[in-house]
């Protein structure tokens, strides 16, 4: 009992400290200093006067968003003693792999400069600043000859790396035993079973309306869906974070998406942030980063050729190229397994002092990363809402994606919860496809690495990261690439190869995220 009023003091101080350093903290002070001019403060009750003031003009419900936006985000509670870098991931061999992972993005990055001569950052010349400004709405039209720069690495090669974990406190000896993991992931976690996650996803059981199953033309609209709208709206007219997550878990209607996402994340366009935006823009307009042409070359190899997000390309370019520069992403470091590579000042090689972050906000863009930004573009139109949308995306999930850690929600876990469900409840299928050298994690690593953007249509993928914003939680990616192998089961077990079980699942746009989810985790046999 002790020890968890201590861990509770120590998460209210951290998060107060957090919340000083805000934009919010300084309004609440202005605020409550405006408030003492007010004829019902009253020195003697100043205190309890300030804090009703607060309730009233609804300063209340903006700080309690605040926190909520931080708990969110908060790490696993840890040991008070623990280390900083426990904090980025407790278990010492994971620290490991992703240290040499990055080193080779980083050997990558290097030997592609060497290359191609070109250096890290350079200043745009004044000439080169006027086109680039002058064109910023339409950078889809340059064609710039991207032939020579390459991808620094892709989800195929980082999977290669995810196969050779081991922790070397654990006896794996050559032997196969019937323990033995059939998988390609050999790491001992923990995660969860299908009992485990009926218990986590409760929300979406079959006796539940569901937005993507209930809202179908076949489905007269009072029996869920309006009912459904005028709760959505209520939530909104509240602006409570808390409520929007809990509202969003049974998929949120169309028209009130955008702001229910922007609620959920603890987003508000203030004039400051717009004007943050325009720094960054400045920012990119004034300096051009080898990045960039990373960014270019992965737009161009992805979003241009995809049916539906082709007419994004400009705002993709926009969004990510800001990204790039903002120093502000840095800060999710604290609690992410990778940590930013550095360069040095050019001449002051292995200077500390020298060190700058490469890019600026540490994050080396890898083929398919734009993929992130796409859909959002259905939902956000004004460039500034659309990057703070996806800033916060990006570091409260999707780092997660291309990191290696044992967080529940990192990608090793994900790939581990999508084999262990498939042995568990379709051991005949896992057990032919792995026979004929089409191990499932091979074909369907791709789809969770970019969070299934890409694969599914635009409608059911909005569905899908509803529930991830609504459950706080990756996991029901690995579900869903599960619930994908369970319905192509019949045409997959006719396979003998693994380009042929490719085929069977290379197109993804006619399935329907809900019903496969529902299917597979309350109507399979446990």
């Amino acid at each position: 009992m002790l020890q968890e009023e201590s861990d509770l003091s120590l998460i209210i101080a951290q998060i107060v400290q957090k919340l000083k350093g805000s934009n919010l903290y300084s309004q609440l002070e202005r605020q409550a200093w405006a408030s003492l001019q007010r004829p019902e403060i009253k020195l003697e009750s100043l205190k309890e006067d300030i804090k009703e003031f607060f309730k009233i003009s609804g300063w209340e419900k903006k700080l309690q968003n605040a926190v909520y936006s931080e708990l969110s985000v908060f790490p696993l509670p840890s040991h008070p003693a623990a280390p900083p870098e426990h904090l980025k991931e407790p278990l010492v061999y994971m620290r490991k792999a992703q240290g040499s992972w990055e080193k080779r993005i980083l050997k990558s990055l290097n030997s592609m400069c060497t290359e191609l001569s070109i250096p890290l950052a350079r200043k745009r010349p004044v000439g080169e600043q006027k086109e680039l400004l002058n064109k910023w709405n339409e950078m889809g039209t340059d064609e710039p000859d991207l032939s020579l720069f390459r991808p620094v690495y892709a989800p195929k090669d980082f999977l290669e790396v995810l196969i050779n974990l081991r922790n070397p406190n654990y006896e794996n000896g050559d032997s196969l035993s019937f323990r033995t993991h059939l998988g390609l992931i050999q790491v001992p976690l923990k995660v969860k079973d299908i009992p485990e996650l009926k218990e986590c996803f409760v929300e979406l059981g079959l006796n539940i309306g569901q937005l993507g199953i209930d809202d179908s033309t076949q489905v007269p609209p009072e029996l869920f869906e309006n009912e459904h709208v005028r709760i959505g709206q209520k939530v909104l007219a509240q602006q409570d974070s808390a409520a929007a997550q809990q509202y969003i878990r049974q998929g949120s209607p169309t028209a009130l998406r955008a702001e229910l996402w922007a609620l959920i994340l603890n987003i508000s366009s203030q004039p400051e942030d717009v004007l943050y935006y325009e720094q960054l823009k400045t920012n990119v307009i004034q300096h051009d980063l080898l990045v960039d042409s990373l960014i270019y070359k992965d737009v161009k190899l992805t979003a241009s050729n995809d049916d539906y997000y082709f007419v994004f390309e400009d705002y993709l370019y926009q969004v990510l190229l800001c990204f790039s520069r903002d120093t502000s992403v840095l800060s999710h470091f604290a609690f992410n397994s990778a940590s930013p590579p550095k360069s040095y000042i050019r001449g002051k090689l292995g200077l500390e002092e020298y060190a700058v972050f490469y890019p600026p906000n540490g994050v080396i863009p890898f083929h398919g990363f734009s993929m992130y930004v796409a859909p959002l573009c259905f939902l956000y139109h004004e460039p500034s809402k659309l990057y703070q949308i996806f800033r916060e995306m990006y570091v409260r999930f999707f780092f997660r994606l291309h990191s290696i850690s044992s967080h529940p929600s990192g990608i090793v876990s994900l790939c581990l919860l999508f084999e262990t469900l498939l042995q568990t409840y379709l051991p005949q299928l896992f057990y032919h496809l792995r026979e004929i050298g089409a191990q499932p994690l091979r074909i369907s690593f791709k789809w969770m690495v970019r969070a299934f953007s890409g694969y599914l249509a635009t409608d059911q993928l909005l569905l899908l990261w509803d529930r991830i914003l609504g459950y706080n939680s990756l996991e029901i990616l690995a579900v869903l690439a599960a619930a994908v192998f369970a319905f192509r089961a019949v045409n997959l077990m006719e396979v003998t190869s693994l380009a042929a079980a490719e085929a069977v699942l290379a197109d993804l746009s006619t399935l329907k995220v809900m019903p496969l989810l529902q299917i597979f985790l309350f109507a399979t046999v446990t």
